[in-house]
């Protein structure tokens, strides 16, 4: 499917169900397909994020992925209060790129069309693209320090594993690169390859773990993910922010996508979504699945030993002090990156 296709069935979503919820406000695209043409194809191991304003300051429960028309479309809500002040949105590191160009589906109100008008020709401005590194730096300190050592290891996994891949996004944003979810590493090989730092690539990924990994490894434990995967979906009933990660219509992205990293030669890179897809299956199973949950574990601390070289709490805790440790000569190359990108002004 192209990209103009499923954006109109995404403007289509958002006009037959979130335009008649109380308190909508409008609703603009976010992610991967911003900026991209319309004449682009759509992997299937993509979806479309589409954003819902709110005027509820405790917006609605996510719905996560749905089917419409035939795009897969990840649907999230934000409040209109985080958007109200373009330069909080400059320098947020996730809102921002959404209003680098017009990504308006729907405005009602105006605010959104005004949001952009004011972002847009402020968005590669050298003092807003540094906070904005800033920012993603601050969100892998803040959520390393807020590590607890008493939760299971699966949500242990999962605290120290997403703030270590943000060191990805500190050079995204300082490349004016898309902050991407599951396909964080290769973008971040890519802009440190542009930018003179390829020797930087492979100290993030022993910041992960799995710098040294084999292809061979990483496709038994994508095999032992779509296990996992495949028995979580049936029995998951509690509701987390990333349920919509873990439904059978988000199986080609969470299973099919790391598999289609594994076929490229990208196995490395495919370790991330791996281990942190697995990490979540298990917070459900833990909650909806007990006997699973136990069942399956062994598979899980294998997956983790295997591809990050994590066995228990003191690794983890030793690998948190390594990422505050790089994360000086990791601002060292996002400011050369800074001062050499050619499109940051000012």
């Amino acid at each position: 499917m192209r990209i103009g296709r499923a954006r109109a069935a995404a403007a289509h979503w958002v006009a037959a169900h979130a335009r008649s919820e109380p308190g909508y406000r409008g609703a603009y695209f976010s992610g991967s397909t911003v900026g991209r043409p319309d004449g682009d194809m759509l992997p299937v191991s993509s979806d479309v994020d589409v954003v819902v304003v709110t005027a509820h300051d405790e917006p609605p429960a996510k719905p996560g992925k749905l089917l419409h028309e035939g795009a897969l479309l990840e649907i999230s809500y934000i409040p209109w209060a985080e958007l109200r002040d373009p330069e909080a949105v400059l320098g947020s590191y996730h809102a921002a790129g959404s209003f680098r160009t017009d990504t308006v589906i729907d405005d009602p109100t105006g605010r959104l069309r005004a949001l952009y008008a004011a972002v847009s020709p402020l968005f590669a401005d050298r003092t807003r693209v540094r906070r904005r590194c800033l920012d993603a730096r601050h969100r892998v300190e803040s959520r390393l320090a807020a590590f607890d050592a008493s939760a299971p290891f699966h949500d242990q996994v999962t605290a120290w594993m997403f703030p270590t891949a943000v060191t990805t996004h500190v050079v995204l944003v300082a490349a004016l690169r898309n902050p991407t979810v599951r396909l964080r590493y290769p973008a971040a090989r890519e802009v440190l390859d542009t930018y003179g730092h390829r020797d930087l690539y492979p100290e993030l990924l022993e910041l992960l773990g799995c710098a040294e990994v084999s292809a061979a490894c990483v496709r038994h434990h994508a095999d032992a993910l779509a296990r996992t995967f495949d028995a979580s979906v049936p029995v998951a009933r509690t509701p987390f922010f990333f349920s919509g990660d873990l439904t059978e219509r988000a199986r080609p992205v969470a299973v099919d996508g790391s598999r289609e990293l594994i076929d490229r030669g990208d196995h490395r890179e495919a370790v991330f979504w791996i281990v942190a897809t697995l990490a979540r299956c298990h917070t459900v199973l833990a909650a909806d699945a007990p006997s699973l949950h136990t069942a399956l574990l062994p598979d899980f601390r294998a997956a983790v030993a295997d591809l990050t070289g994590i066995s228990g709490t003191p690794d983890i805790l030793r690998r948190r002090e390594d990422v505050l440790r790089f994360l000086p000569r990791l601002w060292e190359a996002t400011e050369s990156i800074l001062a050499a990108n050619p499109d940051i002004t000012g």
